[in-house]
């Protein structure tokens, strides 16, 4: 077989001129040997490898624990578990004063005092200050302490034992890492050898005298300095085939969305959209999830560094919405009975869920009345086919003397049958603390099989009449990703977003 070696880019010459058959090729030898940057030796592995130069022959996946400066911090103060231990056995506190006098974020005394009563060594006494019932340490704190003291920065899963990668995997994250003390992340060593075909290439270079460092470009400095005589030149490729002449086109997913907003105004809904920051209080307090309540994990949210609070919440809706948190105001309802906290209210976030945005329409919406947003929300999640860290929702609302659950349903089915394009629909009972009752829409897909496409309900009354709605008010916050991936026949909605421009131009639209 002839082989024409002058056409082989200089990273592939200098690499076959660089290994023998006996060599086991890996990225880290060619770094060594060659100096290339890791983008280099992806180019030359992967084009070598389509010529037959060199093929595959082993691939291995390792899993790293990186700590993070969070890490660090946690490091030299302690685990807040075990500073909370410390601190209640001078006397009980609340969790206020502990978030206060241990400089921890509220959620995190939260989530630290949760551990303690689940381990039975803390409990809330009468006056609801936390107080210790044991002063022992739980278990899983004392193997973490262990790991973050004596492990160092970078750890390899498989050095640990079985109860340590329990524990660690509890401080670890794969992404948003920055709250997180280890961030997780996975590296594929593969490994190639020369074939007899690379073997073959490899004698031509040599017997041509190719050796790699051959002008690809003839530059004025060039000519200027002369130094265009101290080498050789590579050979124009005046056979090869020209570029291909793509006509530009609108991506298939942003047509999409546009055909969704359409349907819904011809239907009668006002569009309504909001900043992607906001703070906690329309995130969560005007939704009456309580500020230290186990429901606030339900969104694992990215805080925002630099402004990290708002100057101020809008009134009435403070005042109301804290009394309506403290003892139910004049909703009916107990209320969550523990004392508002106005700083953790003003703390700013990146929206974790588009109800934040019905929440304000609720202060200036007419009754009755229909709204709806397609609304991009951020919450950390592992990614895969149907889940992203950062996702777009429909989220909308209908607000009337008259509506009730049978107009949800029938909204639901709209959105599933018409909008998604599914067959089949199921619908389950579900949990919000902003809607009772709460009800999830599922559909089938016809790979991934059942998959939830989003939650809906009608409003609480410490939502509405917090916020000066005294009627029905429907809820939805459906994932247009996930409808997409039904109506536009893709099997992973990461394809949604894919980098890969070929996929776009070639993509099918509905």
């Amino acid at each position: 077989m002839e082989i024409n070696v002058r056409n082989l880019h200089p990273l592939e010459i200098r690499l076959l001129r660089d290994v023998t058959l006996d060599d086991v090729i890996t990225r880290d030898k060619i770094i060594d040997d060659l100096g290339y940057n890791i983008g280099q030796c992806n180019q030359a592995f992967s084009w070598l490898e389509a010529k037959g130069f060199i093929e595959e022959t082993e691939r291995t996946k390792k899993t790293f624990y990186e700590l993070t400066d969070y890490g660090r911090a946690l490091r030299e103060k302690g685990l807040s578990v075990i500073r909370m231990v410390d601190i209640l056995k001078k006397g009980p506190l609340t969790l206020p004063e502990i978030a206060e006098k241990l400089s921890l974020e509220q959620s995190e005394v939260g989530s630290s005092f949760g551990s303690l009563t689940k381990n039975k060594i803390a409990k809330l006494n009468d006056e609801r200050k936390a107080e210790l019932i044991s002063d022992s340490i739980p278990e899983d704190a004392i193997l973490q302490k262990s790991i973050l003291e004596t492990k160092g920065d970078l750890i390899e899963e498989s050095t640990l034992t079985l109860s340590e990668k329990s524990a660690i995997q509890a401080l670890s994250k794969k992404r948003g890492a920055s709250s997180s003390p280890y961030k997780i992340s996975e590296r594929e060593d593969v490994f190639y050898r020369l074939t007899e075909l690379g073997n073959e290439a490899k004698k031509e270079i040599e017997k041509s005298r190719i050796t790699g460092e051959e002008f690809g470009l003839l530059t004025p400095e060039m000519l200027s300095s002369g130094s265009w005589k101290e080498g050789s030149f590579r050979p124009y490729g005046v056979n090869s085939p020209t570029q291909r002449l793509i006509p530009g086109r609108f991506n298939p997913y942003g047509d999409y969305i546009k055909w969704v907003k359409d349907k819904l105004t011809s239907l009668g809904f006002e569009e309504f959209d909001g900043p992607l920051v906001e703070n906690e209080f329309w995130n969560g307090d005007a939704l009456f999830m309580p500020q230290f309540h186990s429901a606030r994990d339900i969104h694992d949210v990215y805080y925002v560094k630099d402004p990290s609070h708002a100057k101020s919440i809008e009134e009435p809706w403070l005042s109301q919405v804290k009394k309506t948190h403290e003892n139910g105001w004049k909703t009916g309802s107990r209320g969550w009975g523990y004392k508002f906290d106005h700083e953790f209210t003003r703390r700013q976030i990146l929206r974790s869920q588009g109800t934040v945005l019905s929440a304000h329409q609720l202060t200036k919406a007419h009754i009755p009345g229909k709204y709806f947003g397609v609304v991009r929300c951020f919450r950390y999640d592992q990614v895969d086919a149907t889940h992203g860290a950062d996702f777009y929702q429909t989220e909308g609302i209908v607000l009337g003397e008259d509506v009730n659950l049978k107009n949800l349903l029938g909204l639901l089915k709209m959105f599933a049958e018409e909008i998604a394009g599914a067959e089949q629909v199921k619908y389950v009972p579900g949990y919000f603390p902003f809607t009772e009752p709460s009800i999830e829409v599922h559909i089938k897909h016809p790979v991934l099989g059942w998959f939830e496409l989003g939650g809906s309900g009608i409003f609480r009354p410490e939502v509405t009449k917090a916020l000066g709605v005294d009627v029905p008010v429907l809820a939805w916050g459906l994932g247009i990703d996930r409808m997409a991936l039904m109506h536009l026949g893709l099997n992973d909605l990461r394809e949604l977003f894919t980098p890969n421009i070929e996929s776009i131009r070639t993509r099918r639209v509905n």
